[in-house]
């Protein structure tokens, strides 16, 4: 038998003769040129939706614009990428512009691998969410490509960057527990040590922030970081330290909410009550952090409005490639849920 024929493909000149003008007519439709009547456009698109028809992403690639947004996040699993990504898209949502995302895996070699493929594939511009790629990388990719670049600070000539103040809401929660009256406040992190990133990642500056905070607060002997990842792993294996301690911390600060999520589940092992025992906050705000069993103390550094400023700022760079490049910090806020309270006597 043979097979099937697949269906022959709608082409602009199919378009042009459903609807009765020139293709030359259609392509001013489908650029939002100047030159057609309100009546030819909806004769235009009322043939593109009887025929069902696509423009070929490709063909627009060889004339200058893809309409694609490449938008590369480090780890699907963890629940504030999403809430990035949904900003990204909300912004982009009127617009011609599609997003495409593919994962990193926090790793240099894994977002060299998918960056380089959004370049190859003629994307008109690229978000990168927390990437661990050197300046000189990222650099490359941007004298090519329009890129905004998340969760990462520094400055740059050739790129924009959008970020929370990392120190600012390392603060909040050190502030927070020492009010509760906690003194044995411990911190997890994410293990930072290439020293060309030390300055630029945002959870070696919420350990920063910390141990700064710790100090005003004239907590200096009681600074305990362990290092693990941003992971419910590494939350996990994190308390299990500081659990193991002599004197183990009254409160933990968890770098992100996907750590803290680990930390309660030792501590429950543990046999300790959250907050009775021990005090957990977390860092970014998720959704699952107010559901009510797990009620997280947080801090928000709005996911959603982090990304739908670094979509308009991508506009912004596609439009104009020659502007100043922006540097955009946000003012994170703490929310004190159930997980935090005073500690035990």
């Amino acid at each position: 038998m043979k097979p099937p024929a697949q269906p022959k493909r709608v082409t602009i000149v199919d378009v042009a003769k459903h609807a009765q003008v020139s293709t030359t007519a259609v392509s001013k439709v489908l650029r939002n040129a100047y030159g057609t009547s309100p009546q030819m456009r909806a004769k235009v698109r009322q043939a593109i939706a009887d025929l069902g028809y696509r423009p070929y992403a490709a063909a627009r690639g060889m004339r200058g614009q893809t309409y694609t947004v490449g938008v590369m996040l480090p780890d699907i699993r963890n629940p504030f990428f999403p809430e990035i990504l949904d900003g990204i898209t909300d912004a982009l949502w009127d617009t011609d512009y599609q997003v495409l995302v593919a994962p990193g895996r926090n790793g240099e070699e894994p977002e060299a691998k998918v960056t380089e493929a959004m370049v190859d594939r003629g994307m008109d511009g690229m978000i990168l969410v927390a990437p661990i790629s050197p300046r000189t990388h990222l650099e490359r990719l941007a004298g090519i490509v329009p890129t905004v670049v998340v969760g990462r600070h520094g400055q740059s000539a050739v790129y924009d960057t959008v970020s929370d103040d990392d120190l600012a809401g390392a603060a909040l929660v050190v502030d927070h527990l020492a009010d509760l009256g906690h003194r044995r406040i411990a911190h997890i992190e994410h293990d930072e040590t290439d020293p060309r990133r030390i300055a630029e990642m945002p959870n070696a500056i919420r350990a920063n922030g910390y141990r700064q905070a710790m100090r005003v607060r004239g907590l200096d002997s009681e600074i305990d970081i362990v290092s693990t990842t941003y992971t419910q792993e590494g939350g996990y294996l994190g308390a299990q330290q500081l659990l193991s301690r002599p004197q183990p911390p009254t409160a933990i600060f968890a770098g992100a909410d996907i750590v803290a999520m680990g930390v309660i589940q030792a501590v429950s092992e543990a046999g300790l009550l959250v907050p009775e025992n021990i005090s957990i906050s977390g860092y970014d705000n998720t959704s699952f952090a107010a559901l009510g069993p797990i009620s997280l103390t947080s801090v928000d550094q709005a996911g959603r409005h982090i990304g739908s400023t670094a979509a308009q700022l991508l506009l912004d760079r596609i439009a104009d490639r020659t502007r100043p490049t922006a540097q955009i910090k946000f003012s994170p806020t703490l929310v004190a849920r159930r997980t935090t309270g005073h500690p035990p006597v």
